[in-house]
């Protein structure tokens, strides 16, 4: 079957066949300078990953047909997920495609679906998000920066943090509040914002391997066009809500973990402790502890497979995976003695990058829901337990 055809049947195929097709894709395609980057690529390093895909149609697996994505099912995302997962295909600056596209299908009007849409898939839109503050992240609704309608146009003033690749960004999507006097999840919109418009300020903000992936970004009386407030003013906070559910079965993928544990046993072969029996006894244990989680990700990945919308117990995935995912590379730094205070990989073997990889996973507990909130939501949502 042609590549055309494959583009047009995707969905028909049944789950094994197109998990070979997207396989055969990346194997053939992907650039193998780019597998197992050691950190967060900026655009300008991963863009001919981003067009190979863009050219084959297949960079917004989410998106229905008809607005320029694959339109295959929820499973099958996944499936597309897990391989580029397996092979190491590096992150690309996903903000529009994976959160953007989305609430603008369900809530955008025409003509911001007809202006917005291509110029993500064609990469001349490389979006930011504008989410968190410094005294509003894993509490988000607290958030303080405002909009203010002046005639046409919103003035809009305050401060993001954890800006991810907003240096290479030319919009930035903005929760920011417009009422200030209803409840706080009550009185939030959502705007889009032009990067180069004036009052925007944006400062990288080195990380401890002195990369630079987040930023802070300031909004000094910034004018936008009001007509590029998306969905109906102070609706913004059920939008933006609404695109967490998948990104959570996203970050409870077991392939974060499952790679750093078959690094671990290279490593460890590497460094002579493989046989070593209190090494194994660690070992064994977080491979049960993986199969356990492959057990429980299979069970959320049947149910939106069926159609089963996913609850607050998704949350599960998120804390299991990413605890699982630093006690691996924990393992990693203590036994690579010497290498573990090296930036970059070992010689001999790309795949090996310790300290990389331990630093890789700091974060993961704290992005897409700090696992304390994830908590949180289980406890208040699935055990049902009282707020005090």
């Amino acid at each position: 079957m042609s590549d055309a055809a494959y583009n047009e049947d995707l969905d028909q195929l049944s789950d094994d066949e197109f998990r070979m097709v997207v396989r055969n894709f990346i194997e053939k395609n992907y650039p193998p300078d780019l597998r197992n980057p050691p950190r967060r690529l900026h655009y300008k390093d991963s863009k001919v990953w981003y067009r190979i895909l863009s050219r084959k149609g297949w960079l917004c697996p989410n998106w229905p047909k008809e607005f320029g994505g694959m339109g295959i099912s929820a499973s099958k995302q996944l499936i597309f997920l897990e391989e580029k997962e397996r092979h190491g295909c590096a992150r690309l600056n996903d903000m529009g495609m994976t959160m953007l596209g989305p609430l603008l299908i369900r809530h955008g009007t025409t003509e911001q679906q007809n202006y917005f849409l291509p110029k993500i898939l064609s990469g001349e839109h490389i979006w930011c998000q504008g989410y968190s503050e410094p005294n509003a992240g894993s509490d988000l609704a607290s958030l303080r920066t405002s909009a203010v309608l002046d005639g046409d146009e919103w003035v809009v003033n305050g401060q993001k943090i954890w800006t991810s690749l907003a240096m290479d960004a030319n919009w930035i999507f903005l929760l920011v509040r417009t009422d200030k006097r209803a409840k706080k999840q009550d009185g939030i919109s959502f705007l889009l914002v032009p990067m180069d418009t004036p009052g925007i300020t944006v400062r990288p903000i080195p990380n401890i391997d002195m990369g630079e992936e987040f930023c802070e970004t300031f909004f000094d009386n910034v004018r936008v066009p009001k007509g590029n407030l998306v969905g109906r003013i102070n609706q913004g906070w059920s939008m933006a809500k609404n695109l967490l559910g998948f990104e959570r079965i996203g970050s409870g993928s077991p392939r974060q973990s499952a790679y750093a544990l078959a690094r671990l046993k290279l490593l460890a072969e590497r460094v002579g402790v493989w046989e070593d029996d209190l090494f194994q006894d660690r070992y064994t244990r977080l491979r049960l502890d993986l199969e356990d989680h492959k057990t429980l990700y299979q069970e959320f990945v049947d149910q939106v497979r069926r159609g089963v919308p996913l609850g607050p117990d998704v949350s599960m995935l998120k804390i299991h995976q990413t605890e699982l995912y630093q006690r691996i590379t924990e393992l990693m730094l203590e036994i690579s003695g010497e290498f573990g205070g090296v930036f970059g990989p070992m010689e001999g073997n790309r795949e090996l990058n310790p300290a990389g990889l331990f630093l890789q996973s700091r974060p993961a507990t704290i992005y897409a829901g700090s696992n304390e909130i994830q908590r949180n939501i289980l406890a208040k949502n699935v055990l049902e337990l009282p707020s005090r």
